[in-house]
């Protein structure tokens, strides 16, 4: 069997977890944490980040950062995973779905305008497979009508938006907050786990706060301050050392990790090319905006029907694939929403986008038996 994710270990996660359990604190903004941040900060350029137990509470954080209140309208990518709705329909906004591109699953920007009204407070970009939006678009729009962009870079570690001039800026750098996850299906992983990144600064010191449960206990290790108290709202965001050690593990090792991933994808892309001359699937489109950081490998079906018969068939032949996100304007929650929609690129993914097996440890033999037993289907 050939599984559709195998997590990656570099050697070093148990040593440093080992170190976070000696130095005595594993609670969390310890040790391994500010070498998480510290990694960040030189890596990426990020000015201000914070670690959270998933992308999820990221996002979360985010949505609090904001203010989000009942009645504001965000708006968002209607293929995409349902973190990036519940964080603001949990503060009780109601969110607004863009359709996807033509060729490529994320949102198309140029549908975003006729979107905004005067409850429209923040649009949140989901840098699909790695790939870039346009960003340069996004912003303009919000700062025509003075929103807030929170980049959804769940997928985009270490892939760069590249503007007209040809000049690259690293996702997540770009809109006021962003988010990252380090899921076990992402490229760099800690089990579960994510990053917050504060692009304006206005947001910095609340974003601690809130990261601390709504206390002011940062500044209070620090020295700065002789006592903690609470005084905002906020959660439990901030992950264990346990969490942060293993994530640092994965972070030394980035660039490593990042050329066999490319790697292995170019490999599919070359050995399924000729499938797509014959327009019997769809590849991955790159925009011209943006790198690849080789997170997911995909093709796209004509039909629902041709995916699933192409799913059993590979499953018979020991390969797990799977399908991505379902269409969240057609969900059961959303319906209670009776917004009506018509997003049919987004719909076209849904049913007809599938996730081929690409994590470190797989083998060029192994995708070239995935891409035969491909070719095979479409043959027969």
């Amino acid at each position: 069997m050939i599984p559709f994710n195998k997590p990656y270990l570099t050697g070093n996660e148990t040593k440093y977890i080992q170190e976070a359990a000696k130095s005595g604190k594993i609670s969390g903004n310890g040790m391994f944490t500010k070498k998480c941040h510290q990694f960040f900060n030189e890596k990426f350029g990020f000015k201000k980040c914070l670690l959270t137990t998933s992308c999820t509470d990221a996002l979360e954080m985010a949505a609090l950062l904001i203010d989000t209140q009942p009645g504001d309208e965000i708006i968002m990518p209607d293929f995409t995973f349902v973190s990036t709705a519940n964080a603001f329909v949990l503060r009780g906004a109601k969110v607004v779905f863009v359709d996807s591109k033509f060729n490529h699953p994320s949102m198309d920007e140029n549908k975003i305008e006729a979107l905004i009204t005067s409850k429209t407070k923040a649009i949140v970009p989901v840098h699909y497979a790695g790939n870039a939006c346009d960003m340069d678009k996004i912003m303009a729009l919000a700062d025509k009508y003075n929103l807030f962009v929170i980049e959804d870079a769940a997928q985009a570690i270490d892939s760069y938006y590249i503007n007209k001039n040809g000049i690259k800026q690293v996702l997540g750098s770009i809109g006021h907050l962003a988010t990252f996850s380090f899921h076990e299906t992402k490229n760099i992983i800690s089990g579960e786990g994510g990053l917050l990144v504060i692009n304006d600064e206005q947001f910095e010191k609340r974003a601690e706060v809130i990261w601390e449960k709504g206390t002011n206990r940062a500044a209070f290790f620090r020295g700065e301050i002789d006592s903690y108290e609470w005084i905002d709202i906020g959660s439990s965001f901030l992950p264990s050392e346990i969490i942060a050690a293993f994530l640092y593990a994965q972070l030394e090792q980035i660039d490593k990790i990042q050329i066999q991933r490319k790697r292995l994808w170019s490999f599919y892309n070359d050995s399924l090319k000729k499938l797509e001359e014959k327009k019997i699937i769809s590849l991955p489109s790159i925009p011209n905006c943006s790198s690849n950081n080789a997170h997911i490998y995909y093709i796209v079906c004509k039909s629902n029907d041709e995916r699933e018969k192409l799913i059993k068939h590979l499953d018979d032949k020991g390969i797990k694939v799977v399908f991505h996100y379902q269409s969240l304007s057609h969900s059961f929650y959303y319906s209670n929403e009776k917004q009506k929609t018509n997003l049919i690129n987004s719909e076209k993914y849904s049913d007809c986008l599938l996730r081929l097996p690409l994590f470190y440890e797989l083998k060029q033999k192994e995708i070239k038996f995935i891409c035969k037993a491909i070719d095979e289907f479409y043959i027969n």
